[in-house]
């Protein structure tokens, strides 16, 4: 490379001066040769030099400038298979170029998208992988553009990984969001490739399956660093968030790991990679994140590139110099090197030492560069292994923490062990049989549960803002109390404190003036005293013993007075500090009450915000019941005119019993109405109630319908329109109940009468058998369960004879098959007659215990709905027998066809099951006929069953027969 120097400045400049069209031009001619010998090996010296020129080309560049001036000029619209060669080379410079090729590619996105979305329209193989593989690099382009810690190459350690994630949650969040759909545009491309490759059925070894295939040693690259990084931000996020809120993230990864093992093992059972990159194997299971210690059990997966190419395949080079013929001028491979083309003009005397020092250093520059390549082969392998030295080290040290952890859990768990041993055989029997039955009713299940999660959601967030709203009305009422009773305790202390000042005061008062009483008492004595003394000095030493004694009583009185004067003075300085004690506590009372009469009005007006609130969440509540009734109405009546409701029907007594029950529901409505406009802080009642009507309501309609699809012309018609009608009318009234000025004027009349209206043509429509007295009820069950024995016994005669008559008139598979059916039948006719004799046991056991000292007529009358119920379930069991002999007649004369055989079996058992479930509705669950009519219908399901399945096993024998028939077939035709 040194002895570039010596090249003249001149030579250089001429070079220079090419213009750029030029080089374009000379760029596409190579392109153009490249893409006329194929996508196969046999470019693949060529593409290799290309591509490991270009990267070289980014270094020595320090960016894409020159690669993006010629990569612009490329006719990649025209030619699909050149745009994914460009998505390749663009692959491989994004991972192994300079890093300022990111900030060059950025510039370039919008081209980038605008190939991708040409091709993306057009009904084209390579187009569509084209469109994939463009998105997949404008995700790489964004993601390493928005985070600079990932190279494109993605080789980062585990500690840049930990400070690029931060310990903010939200951005841990963020950014594994961000990792899954980069990993999600890899995987994409992979499936698409293996997708077309599977539709061809080609081999890895043939020229365009190896140009497909080439693409995924980067993606196989990328997908292994993309899996590490998710595994330890998962680990990451459920150590912070709660296992609930994660689910999604574990859902989305469970299919990503599925899809990535998917693809590596069948990448690695192609040769093709096999000999070009060593893919890591993935555990068998995806790793449990609700688990920490599953941490230590995680190995980050490597991918090693060999060191040396395949023994078939020649060293690739990285600077191609070919000779073509005289006729077109030598021409390198790499793109950068174009720059430099052949001089123009006339050559001086310095040309030939221009060329030779152009091949010394072309010599020179190609010896280089292998050293380079050996170099970059070492450094990946000494890479390879480091990293995984550095995964069995890691492994080892949290296989030994985690072997520390296990061996106290399993000291633990030894014990607990050795009792569900015995356990762990029948619960994996039970659990295989549950997961099968699980897996049938999940997909059922989780439809339903979602609908239902998210109804119980909005319910549960109405029911914990009205609680809200009555705890904080509790909180403010209580709080009132409180400060009431704190103001009636501090009056009454300052009274109790005012009280015991005045009693004291009073005491020390009546003190004093005993005293003064007493002192003046002694005043008289002594006066009298000294006048006695006056009068009697004559007594002489009895008196002046009298004086002496008398003026130590006066030193005693005078120190007793002093010493009362002293304690009035200190009583009255203990009522003056009481005093001012007192009126400091009064001052103090009269600032806390002060400041409790602020914070009472503070809480009322609180109070009075609550309540609003309330009034608004209430009325929120009740508009949310509204809508929620309004669509139920919506549903009900699109019911009318929706094509598929067409095949359901429903009977005139069930639709009479849905309308009264709405019509019923109509009158809790209105409480409820009247209740919440007289307080509108409670509007439970008629959430409830509207809840209720208009399920029943909307019932109503929906089964008005159904019955009118079985009904006359004209009945239809007119029920039709009066369900419409229903429906529009309580449509009218839920809007009312939405505006708050029309609320309290919503009436239910109208309603009223267009239930009224379906009620009535629901009676005009029940059967007119029905319609006889009551007193005859009782007579008409007896004569129809002793017509429908008859019927029974009837079908069994009719069965045995045409068993007699089968007998006579069929031989061979035809008389086996009717044999069998016939049999079928007549077992099923048993049971039948075994469960109307059981039927009719219970009803009699029935009629016994619940009528009194009624008669069974009337027993019967009060009970009519009842009674019309087993007289239609007897009359269909009856007609149901009658069917099913008609049926196996034509069936073994060979008139009539095997599935209305089955028809009728299958109507039967519906018959009997009407009949043990009208006869069950009254009977005590502690009855002995009740357990055998159960019993009684278990058995007759069991020959319906056998009936079905002798005929279809009948049907196909009579098939097969039929089919393998030569009798009319000459031997010529029978060989043929």
């Amino acid at each position: 490379m040194n002895s570039i120097k010596n090249v003249p400045a001149r030579v250089l400049s001429r070079r220079a001066g090419h213009s750029l069209e030029a080089e374009r031009e000379q760029f596409d001619k190579n392109q153009a040769r490249a893409g006329g010998r194929g996508c196969g090996g046999g470019g693949g010296e060529d593409r290799g030099s290309r591509g490991s020129g270009i990267i070289l080309g980014t270094h020595h560049e320090k960016g894409a400038f020159t690669f993006w001036s010629y990569a612009i000029g490329l006719p990649l619209p025209s030619s699909s298979i050149l745009s994914w060669k460009f998505c390749h080379v663009l692959h491989k410079v994004l991972r192994d170029g300079h890093p300022n090729v990111l900030q060059d590619c950025q510039r370039y996105r919008s081209n980038i998208r605008e190939v991708g979305d040409l091709w993306g329209h057009l009904h084209d193989r390579y187009g569509q992988l084209v469109s994939i593989y463009t998105r997949l690099l404008l995700t790489k382009i964004s993601f390493h553009a928005k985070h600079h810690e990932f190279p494109p190459g993605l080789e980062v350690s585990d500690e840049v990984l930990e400070k690029t994630a931060g310990t903010d949650v939200n951005n841990i969040f963020q950014l594994t969001v961000e990792l899954f759909d980069y990993l999600d545009c890899e995987l994409k491309l992979s499936e698409s490739v293996f997708r077309q490759l599977n539709t061809s059925m080609a081999l890895s070894q043939m020229s365009a399956v190896q140009c497909r295939l080439a693409p995924l040693i980067q993606v196989i690259q990328d997908c292994s660093h993309l899996y590490h990084y998710a595994v330890k931000l998962m680990f990451k996020l459920h150590s912070c968030l709660p296992a609930d809120t994660l689910q999604g993230h574990r859902d989305r990864f469970h299919e990503q790991f599925r899809s990535l093992k998917s693809f590596f093992k069948k990448a690695s059972d192609m040769l093709y990679f096999k000999r070009l990159i060593q893919i890591p194997r993935l555990p068998e299971n995806p790793p449990n994140f609700l688990r920490a210690s599953a941490l230590a059990e995680h190995v980050k997966p490597v991918v090693v590139i060999p060191e040396e190419a395949p023994e078939d395949e020649e060293p690739e080079s990285l600077i191609e110099i070919s000779t073509a013929s005289t006729t077109e001028p030598q021409v390198t491979s790499d793109l950068f090197q174009q720059t430099f083309g052949p001089p123009n003009g006339i050559r001086d005397d310095r040309d030939a030492q221009i060329e030779s020092l152009k091949k010394e250093v072309d010599t020179l520059r190609a010896e280089m560069e292998k050293i380079k390549l050996e170099a970059q082969r070492y450094i990946t392998q000494l890479k390879a292994q480091v990293n995984s030295l550095e995964g069995e080290v890691e492994e080892q040290r949290k296989q030994k923490q985690k072997a520390l952890v296990d061996n106290e859990q399993l000291r633990d768990e030894l014990e607990r062990l050795q009792q569900v041993k015995q356990d762990s055989d029948r619960s994996l029997r039970l659990c295989a049989e549950a997961e099968k039955k699980a897996n049938a009713t999940e997909i059922r299940y989780t439809k339903l549960k979602e609908k239902h999660s998210e109804l119980i959601n909005t319910h549960a967030e109405l029911l914990r803002k009205n609680a809200d709203t009555a705890k904080q009305l509790t909180v403010t009422q209580q709080s009132q109390e409180e400060v009431a009773r704190v103001k009636e305790q501090l009056e009454f202390q300052v009274e109790q404190v005012k009280r015991e000042a005045e009693m004291k005061l009073e005491d020390q008062s009546v003190q004093m003036e005993q005293l003064r009483r007493e002192l003046d008492a002694r005043r008289d004595e002594l006066d009298q005293a000294q006048s006695s003394l006056s009068h009697a000095k004559q007594a002489g030493t009895e008196l002046s013993a009298q004086l002496e004694t008398l003026q130590a009583e006066k030193e005693q009185l005078r120190r007793s007075v002093s010493e009362k004067e002293r304690e009035l003075l200190s009583t009255r300085s203990l009522v003056q500090e009481k005093e001012l004690q007192l009126s400091q506590e009064a001052d103090k009372a009269s600032r806390e009450i002060c400041e409790l009469q602020g914070k009472l009005l503070e809480k009322s007006n609180q109070e009075q915000s609550l309540q609003q609130k309330l009034l608004d969440e209430q009325f929120g509540i009740l508009q949310e019941a509204v809508r929620e009734a309004e669509g139920i109405f919506r549903d009900a009546v699109a019911k009318l005119d929706d094509p598929l409701h067409v095949r359901c029907t429903s009977s005139p007594d069930y639709l009479l019993s849905r309308a009264e029950a709405a019509l019923e529901s109509t009158d809790a409505l209105e409480s409820g109405h009247a209740q919440y406009v007289a307080s509108m802080a409670d509007a439970a009642a008629l959430v409830g109630a509207l809840s209720l009507f208009a399920h029943l309501t909307a019932d109503t309609i929906v089964n008005g319908s159904a019955t009118s699809h079985l009904a006359p012309t004209d009945h239809a018609d007119r029920l039709t329109e009066t369900c419409r009608d229903c429906g529009q009318r309580s449509l009218d009234y839920l809007g009312e109940l939405k505006d708050k000025q029309t609320l309290g004027r919503a009436e239910l009349g109208d309603v009223r009468q267009a239930l009224r209206g379906v009620l009535g043509l629901a009676q005009e429509l029940r059967p007119k058998s029905l319609d006889i007295k009551q007193e005859e009820l009782g007579d008409m069950v007896e004569k129809e369960m002793a017509s429908t024995s008859a019927a029974i016994e009837d079908a069994v005669r009719r069965i045995e004879e045409m068993m007699s008559r089968a007998r006579n008139e069929s031989s061979g598979i035809k008389l086996e098959v009717n044999e069998r059916i016939l049999n079928s039948c007549t077992d099923l006719m048993k049971a039948i007659r075994l469960l109307v004799m059981t039927s009719t046991n219970l009803q009699k056991e029935i009629v016994e215990s619940g009528r009194g000292a009624a008669t069974t007529q009337e027993f019967y009358a009060k009970n009519s709905r009842w009674t019309e119920g087993l007289i239609s379930a007897s009359k269909a069991v009856g007609w149901g027998a009658t069917q099913l002999v008609e049926s196996a007649d034509r069936v073994v004369l060979h008139t009539g066809k095997y599935e209305e055989l089955i028809v009728c079996s299958h109507e039967i058992a519906a018959s009997t099951a009407q009949l043990v479930a009208a006869s069950k509705v009254k009977a005590e669950k502690s009855s002995r006929n009740l357990g055998k009519l159960q019993e009684c219908s278990r058995n007759v399901n069991e020959m319906a069953a056998n009936v079905v399945a002798s005929t279809r096993t009948g049907q196909e024998q009579i098939e097969e027969k039929d089919t393998m028939d030569f009798s009319g077939m000459s031997l010529i035709k029978l060989k043929k």
